[in-house]
Formats: structure tokens, C-alpha cells, sequence
């Protein structure tokens, strides 16, 4: 009978003890695939430093941008311990970043011999399980401006800095990566962003979208404020 150990591991704690296993780092520049959707997956990732979007591409080539991750956050994680295993998502640098890269049998391996590892890997995956329903959920309930709105939101919890006039978000981002968000044309998402700054909810700074009305988006969602832990983009 094997005993599972009772340590309890926080987030830091299992990244931090996650790359001490051998893997390997890769470099990634702007706009380079880290692995496409439906290729056999080899590797489990955690991200070092830079951004990196995972996405889903429609049969009609529309992109659905599902997380913006960053420095400590996990990719690939979803087909460990499949048989063949294969990635149902795209991953893609936004910018310069690297990745460290640990093979799926080296993971499994090391998950065995230290069982609260696999215990505090399992209530991450599920918690971005939990996230990606409560982003369709907006998608479905509320349509393409409620995705918009909550994408904006996660957004401003994951890279917000409050300042005298609101939320702003410190992440550029082209309108094409928002419309992406909520799986909508750019045409479309220009004129809900016009919307919004034509009632005084948002204001563009360059790239960059000052919140001033956060509440507003909350409002139109009927956000369940559910903790950053939960509602972030990462």
C-alpha cells in the first residue's frame, strides 16, 4: 500500500519543483509555434518568460484566443497519460519568450515517485478547466460583446495597474488578438470597442485600454466575482 505524502504545495512551490526535473530549454521568437493543434505531443512546458497565446482555429480559419500565458504558467498540460497523446490546442509566442520543456514519460515518472506533486498538478489542471468554461460560458450566454467584456476584465486582473483614472491594462494588444478573444471578425470588435468609449467605459491609450468603468462590464455579465485566481487570462 503506498502512502501518499501529506505535504500540501502551492502554485510557486510545484513550478518551482516542476523545473527541477531534467527537460530542456527552448527559445521561442515573436509569432513562432511552441506546437500546433492535433500534433503528437511529446512535452510538457512551463513558461520562463515572454507571452505566449493558446488558441483554437475554427474549420472556417477564425481563432479563438482561450489564455495569454506567462513567466510560471503551464502549457500542454491537458493530454498527459494518454496513450497517443496529442495537443488540442496551438500555442504561439507573442513575443520573444522560452519555455522549459520536460518530456511526458520524464513528468509521469517523477509524478509517481512524489505523489503531492500530482495531487497540486491535478487542482491546477482543473482549475484551467474551470476557467476555459466560465469563458465559453460568457461566449454562449452573452455572445461575442460578452466575451469581449469578460476578456476585458480578466485582462485587467491578470495585467491591470490601477490608476487616478481606472484599470489599465499594461498588456498591448492589437484589436485582431481582442477580436480573437471572442472569436469575432475585427470589423465587428471595433465597433463594440467604439461603443464602449463612446460611453465613457474604456479609453485607448496607443495599444494599451484604460478600464474607466469596470463595473459596467461586470454589470453586463453578471459577473459572479469568482477571485483573480480564477477570472485571468493566464
Amino acid at each position: 500500500m503506498v502512502r501518499l505524502e501529506a505535504k500540501v504545495v502551492d502554485q510557486e512551490t510545484l513550478i518551482r519543483e516542476l523545473m527541477s526535473i531534467p527537460g530542456k530549454v527552448i527559445s521561442l521568437h515573436d509569432g513562432a509555434y511552441l506546437f500546433r493543434e492535433g500534433t503528437a505531443a511529446h512535452y510538457f512546458y512551463i513558461v520562463r518568460s515572454g507571452h505566449i497565446f493558446i488558441v483554437k482555429y475554427g474549420a472556417s480559419g477564425r481563432v479563438l484566443a482561450l489564455r495569454l500565458a506567462t513567466k510560471g504558467s503551464l502549457i500542454g498540460e491537458l493530454p498527459i497519460y494518454e496513450e497517443e497523446p496529442t495537443y488540442i490546442f496551438s500555442a504561439i509566442a507573442r513575443s520573444a519568450s522560452e519555455v522549459y520543456a520536460i518530456e511526458f514519460p520524464v513528468l509521469q515518472a517523477y509524478l509517481e515517485k512524489h505523489p503531492h506533486l500530482s495531487i497540486a498538478l491535478i487542482k491546477l489542471i482543473g482549475m484551467h478547466m474551470r476557467k476555459q468554461h466560465l469563458k465559453f460560458r460568457d461566449l454562449v450566454l452573452y455572445g461575442k460583446k460578452g466575451a469581449l467584456y469578460s476578456t476585458l476584465i480578466r485582462l485587467a486582473n491578470s495585467y491591470g495597474m490601477e490608476t487616478d483614472e481606472g484599470i489599465l491594462i499594461s498588456v498591448p494588444l492589437t484589436n485582431q488578438e481582442l477580436a480573437n478573444y471572442s472569436a469575432s471578425a475585427r470589423e465587428s470588435l471595433n465597433r463594440m470597442l467604439a461603443n464602449l468609449k463612446k460611453n465613457n467605459v474604456i479609453e485607448m491609450r496607443g495599444h494599451l485600454i484604460l478600464i474607466k468603468d469596470i463595473e459596467f462590464l461586470k454589470a453586463e455579465i453578471h459577473c459572479e466575482n469568482c477571485g483573480k485566481d480564477i477570472c485571468n487570462i493566464e
